[in-house]
C-alpha cells in the first residue's frame, strides 16, 4: 500500500458533531472525511464535483492521526444574519442571539494517508495529484480544518509503503480502535480520549451512521502498548499505525 506522511496544524479548527445542530460541538481531532475535503482544496474540486468524490476517496483511502499536543477546545458566539438583513437594512426581525460553537485551538496533527492497493484508477489520480501537489507547496484553494475561517497548513514530510498486520503486539501513537487490546503496566501521566468518529460520507454529503468508529487516542504524542491489527510504515521503525 502507498502512503504518505503530513503534518496539518492551525490557529483553530471545528469538525462538527452532526447531532449538535444548534450549538455545533467539535469532534476532538480531524476527520478522514475533513481530511478528504482538505484533499479537494488542495486539488482545485469544486464542491459539485466533491459529491461523487468524497464516496470514492472514502472507499479507496486509509488514514491514521497522531495529535501532538493536548486536545484543548472553547466555545465561542457568533450572531449569524441572513444575505437578506445585510443588505435591506430596514428589514425589520427580531434580535438574534449569539450562536455558541466549540473550537479546537492550536490544531496539530501528524497524518499518514494510505491509498488501498486495488484502489480503482480515479483513486489513485487523485492520491498522486496530491502527493505531488503537497510536496511542491502547492493548493489550488486554501484547505481547511473544518470551517472555511479556520485555514490550514499543510507540510509534506515523506512518502512510502504501508504493510499491513493483521494481529500482534505493537507501540503507537495513532488513535486505535475500541477493538484492540490496550495493555496497561503501571500508572501513566496522562489522559486517553474517546471519540466516535465518521469514515464515509455518501454523494448528498451525509455521513453514514453505520460507518462511524469507536476510537481510543493519546494526545502529545504519547504513546499507546497495544494489541491487534496494524500497520507498518516504512519510515517509523519504532511505531506503528491504526488506519481506518
Amino acid at each position: 500500500m502507498k502512503g504518505i506522511k503530513l503534518n496539518i496544524r492551525g490557529n483553530w479548527a471545528h469538525f462538527k458533531k452532526p447531532e449538535t445542530n444548534n450549538n455545533p460541538l467539535s469532534h476532538d481531532f480531524i476527520t478522514k472525511t475533513a481530511l478528504i475535503g482538505i484533499v479537494g482544496a488542495v486539488l482545485g474540486i469544486e464542491r459539485k464535483s466533491m459529491k461523487n468524490i468524497f464516496p470514492l476517496l472514502s472507499e479507496n483511502l486509509k488514514y491514521g492521526v497522531c495529535i501532538r499536543n493536548s486536545v484543548h477546545k472553547q466555545s465561542w458566539g457568533f450572531t449569524l444574519r441572513s444575505l437578506s438583513e445585510i443588505i435591506d437594512k430596514d428589514t425589520k426581525r427580531p434580535a438574534k442571539a449569539p450562536k455558541q460553537m466549540e473550537f479546537i485551538k492550536n490544531p496539530d496533527y501528524e497524518i499518514l494517508v494510505g491509498l488501498i492497493s486495488d484502489s480503482e484508477k480515479e483513486a489513485e489520480k487523485l492520491f498522486t495529484d496530491f502527493v505531488l501537489a503537497t510536496k511542491n507547496e502547492k493548493a489550488h484553494y486554501t484547505p481547511v480544518l473544518g470551517l472555511h475561517n479556520c485555514p490550514a497548513e499543510i507540510e509534506f514530510c515523506n512518502e512510502g509503503t504501508l504493510e499491513y498486520q493483521k494481529e500482534g503486539d505493537f507501540e503507537t501513537k495513532s488513535f486505535i480502535s475500541s477493538n484492540h487490546k490496550l495493555q496497561i503496566t503501571g500508572l501513566s501521566n496522562f489522559r486517553l480520549g474517546f471519540d466516535k468518529i465518521p469514515t464515509f460520507q455518501d454523494n448528498d454529503f451525509w455521513n453514514a451512521p453505520d460507518k462511524y468508529v469507536h476510537v481510543v487516542y493519546p494526545s502529545e504524542e504519547q504513546s499507546l502498548a497495544v494489541e491487534g491489527e496494524h500497520y507498518k510504515y516504512e519510515h517509523d521503525s519504532k511505531y506503528k499505525w491504526f488506519l481506518i
